[in-house]
């Protein structure tokens, strides 16, 4: 989903017909978002007050975890290698099934119909459930470890990973298809010879995305016992011993932004490739003329394929190895899915979900509002200073590297148990996020206007009124939806570790194998992320 904001923003057409809906898009979704953050803020107590008596706390609880510290560090190497393992393993599963998924949610699917709708709401179920949320469910059926954990981040990554490769294949020039359909090539050859084979390259790119975010995903699951370095955390944590803590904590940002770099350099080398290479400079020349023969660029893919694969199967090893205990997995996997039916719901349920709505929501605004901020110091368009430009970039890397669960749990920590954790956490992620997804957009922008307006001597405040802002608008309203989106799924999860919302009653009825409630909460989460995703879509036509 993130993959395409990246892309230039689609003009509307000039037609008056569709200026005022584009106009109730722009105007309408942030009033209501600003009214709902008015309602947020008194609802979670957010007052000038608290906020800086929370801080006060917060800063005291820092002073007791200085100096970090790391015990054991062949074990925390260990359960490291762990979460490595896990994401691995966890994106390969999901990549696999998301291919036959895709092609059969594609609209070019040509077999039965109830086989696309099946396919289509298996996508979007598994991208409305967050990876701990699976995972808590499926511990009740694998039991304790890293493979519950793996399994979660396959589950949900087959969301997105599904949603965008579906998307790709729809993209595709069907000429190719239809004319290898048309010498009587079956269905599964044709997939194969032309959509499957076209469509590798972005297939790779989203694929060493999604392992990106599945590794910071990884790197929390040991707070529900599903394996991993969150294990140690919530060890540390919950014996008081807080410099461990911000020693495991910072292990953890040093592996995801090592991990993110190399994530960065493979998807570039895989960009400078497919800009470089035409397709008949693919494969060398053979010893016939219909034969491809090798060269150092084939040679490259080859190798790195098999290295990926032999990672993938190792990781699958590392996690697959207690079989008896996977002999149990049928007869557990029964007893919660028949367990869901009849779901229950409940006030509790709706107040839960209520208070993860407001919670994201209100933090969608405030982190909004301050990475608009951040985003403009950190470009050239309002203020030309490049030491604070690189810090503040510098800063939000490093921020984005710490799961938003982490922040929950440090706040839970120093301020008690409550909303209120939950929307600084959630606040402090959305900040980072939309000061990325900002920076990148205004960098972006088509410099043609703003030369122009600077050619008649007008002011910068004029110039990025006039110039900036107009084709900023509609990547502001997208990826202010997408980051509203991204809150909602993590405020859902926070209240495992007593930040608020949904996630404590959830974590509660799986644990006391009230199955009924569970179904209830998954139902609503869905609900609520559907409603969401289908906002974004209507805004995303009608001003984007």
């Amino acid at each position: 989903m993130s993959l395409t904001l990246d892309r230039p923003p689609v003009t509307s057409s000039p037609s008056s017909a569709r200026r005022p809906r584009a106009s109730a898009a722009t105007v309408g979704i942030p009033l209501a978002y600003l009214a709902v953050t008015l309602f947020g803020m008194w609802w979670l107590d957010i007052r000038p007050a608290a906020l800086v008596d929370g801080f006060e706390d917060i800063a005291a609880l820092l002073q007791r975890m200085v100096p970090p510290t790391v015990g054991d560090p062949a074990n925390l190497a260990t359960l490291a290698l762990e979460t490595l393992w896990i994401a691995i393993a966890g994106t390969g599963l999901a990549t696999i099934a998301s291919v036959f998924l895709a092609a059969a949610a594609s609209r070019h699917f040509t077999g039965p119909r109830v086989i696309g709708w099946l396919a289509r709401g298996i996508i979007v179920v598994t991208r409305a459930v967050p990876s701990l949320v699976f995972a808590l469910i499926l511990v009740r059926i694998v039991g304790l470890g890293p493979l519950a954990g793996a399994l979660a981040i396959a589950f949900h990554s087959v969301g997105m990973i599904g949603k965008m490769f579906a998307d790709v294949f729809e993209e595709q020039d069907p000429a190719p298809r239809d004319a290898v359909a048309a010498v009587g090539a079956r269905r599964a050859q044709n997939f194969v010879a032309t959509t499957f084979s076209r469509a590798l390259p972005s297939i790779t790119a989203i694929v060493l995305y999604r392992l990106d975010i599945n590794i910071r995903a990884s790197a929390v699951l040991g707070l529900v016992g599903a394996g991993g370095i969150g294990l140690a955390l919530q060890t540390a944590i919950g014996s008081l011993d807080y410099r461990r803590a911000l020693g495991i904590i910072l292990v953890i940002v040093v592996m995801l932004l090592v991990l993110e770099l190399a994530a960065y350099l493979a998807q570039r080398a895989l960009a400078e490739h497919a800009a470089e290479h035409t397709a008949t400079e693919l494969y060398g020349t053979g010893r016939a003329r219909a034969t491809p023969g090798w060269n150092r660029s084939r040679l490259l893919r080859v190798c790195s394929g098999a290295i990926v694969l032999a990672l993938f199967v190792f990781s699958l090893v590392q996690l697959f190895a207690d079989a008896p205990r996977l002999g149990r997995a049928w007869q557990n996997a029964v007893a919660v899915l028949t367990g869901f039916f009849p779901p229950a719901f409940s006030l509790d349920i709706a107040y839960g979900i209520f208070e993860s709505v407001i919670m994201a929501i209100s933090a969608t605004t405030f982190g909004v509002i301050v990475g608009l901020v951040i985003a403009l110091l950190s470009t050239r368009h309002l203020i030309r200073l490049e030491p604070l430009s690189i810090a503040l970039r510098g800063l939000m890397v490093l921020v984005r590297g710490v799961p938003d669960i982490i922040f929950a749990l440090l706040f839970v920590a120093a301020l008690g148990l409550g909303p209120f954790a939950g929307f600084l956490a959630l606040t402090i992620s959305c900040t980072a996020l939309a000061a990325k997804f900002f920076t990148d957009s205004l960098v972006k922008v088509d410099p043609a206007p703003i030369r122009a307006l600077e050619a008649t001597g007008a002011t910068r405040l004029q110039v990025f009124v006039s110039g900036v802002w107009p084709q900023f608008v509609p990547s502001f309203i997208g990826n202010s939806l997408f980051t509203s989106d991204l809150a909602l799924r993590e405020s859902a999860v926070l209240g495992i570790v007593g930040a608020g919302g949904i996630g404590f009653l959830l974590e509660e009825s799986v644990a006391t194998l009230h199955y009924q409630t569970t179904a209830g909460i998954l139902i609503g989460l869905i609900a609520v992320v559907v409603a969401l995703e289908s906002v974004a879509r209507w805004a995303r036509r009608k001003v984007i």
